[in-house]
């Protein structure tokens, strides 16, 4: 197999997995910021450890911390409101809102990076958003209808959070960004930004054992993520293995189905068919 493809699949089964710890702490009433301040600390450290290992100098410029910045506090904000989303969202309508963040990647690289916009990436989004479509099922209840329709909202919100992240990021490279130095100081935006989510949204500041045991475990599974995507764009082409990447809502719909959290019904199953092929239009057009 090309190590390319092989990375990509493990930064997919990665955040699969990670997308099913953020429902599985969010199910609970407990501090999103805290969770973000502590997923920032270990992914930093791991981050600061590989630099180390390495040998890489740590030395920034202007642009590094400028496109680094932005690029952190879009991918903080993004993660905040997944988080929020998962209180009533299921894993499997919650991921792939998420991944159908290349839309806005599309649509903002064609605004601001001035990328063709062809045919195919067209049609992507037209499917991507009748995969949204087919994914919103309203309940019986009007309460109900209303509150999943406030925390789809927030689902969409940190999709296109997310899509700025991306672009940022895409624009920092093809500015001469070092792309080790901004993934360090894009980590590091997550401490910050969860000490002031919790303390100023959610007035309150309390460390648990079981928050730092999530904290750990969704702070390598972050480090993971990132790290094999970066080994995957290495060793493959950009335009295989992001969409690979991208597909990992198929790992948290699986093992949130096969965990008996949630069912698949006709709608949801012709809902990420139709997000799959969206994301494949969007990345080989």
């Amino acid at each position: 197999m090309n190590p390319g493809i092989l990375f990509a699949l493990l930064s997919l089964i990665a955040a699969g997995i990670n997308d099913l710890v953020f429902k599985k702490y969010s199910q609970k009433d407990r501090s999103r910021g805290v969770y973000i301040f502590g997923i920032g600390v270990i992914w930093t450290a791991l981050q600061f450890i590989t630099f180390k290992l390495r040998g890489i100098p740590f030395i920034y410029t202007g642009i590094d911390v400028g496109f680094g910045l932005w690029a952190g506090i879009f991918l903080t904000l993004s993660n905040i409101l997944l988080i929020e989303s998962f209180t009533h969202l299921e894993v499997g309508l919650g991921s792939t809102l998420y991944r159908l963040n290349t839309i806005g990647v599309v649509i903002l690289s064609f605004m601001f990076l001035h990328e063709p916009l062809g045919t195919g990436k067209v049609l992507g989004i037209c499917t991507g958003i009748i995969a949204v479509i087919f994914f919103y099922e309203k309940k019986q209840n009007s309460y109900q209808a209303t509150n999943k329709t406030l925390f789809f909202v927030i689902a969409i919100l940190a999709s296109l959070f997310r899509a700025m992240y991306g672009v940022i990021t895409k624009a920092g490279l093809m500015n001469g960004a070092d792309p080790q130095v901004v993934l360090l100081i894009i980590s590091s935006c997550w401490i910050p930004g969860g000490i002031s989510y919790a303390l100023f949204r959610e007035k309150r500041f309390k460390v648990t054992r079981k928050k730092v045991l999530y904290s750990i475990l969704s702070g390598g599974l972050v480090y993971l993520i990132v790290n094999f995507l970066m080994l995957a764009i290495t060793y493959g082409q950009a335009s295989i293995v992001i969409p690979i990447a991208n597909m990992s809502f198929i790992v948290a719909l699986s093992l949130s189905i096969g965990m008996r959290m949630e069912r698949l019904t006709r709608m949801k199953g012709v809902a990420i068919i139709l997000a799959g092929i969206s994301i494949l239009l969007l990345s080989y057009a």
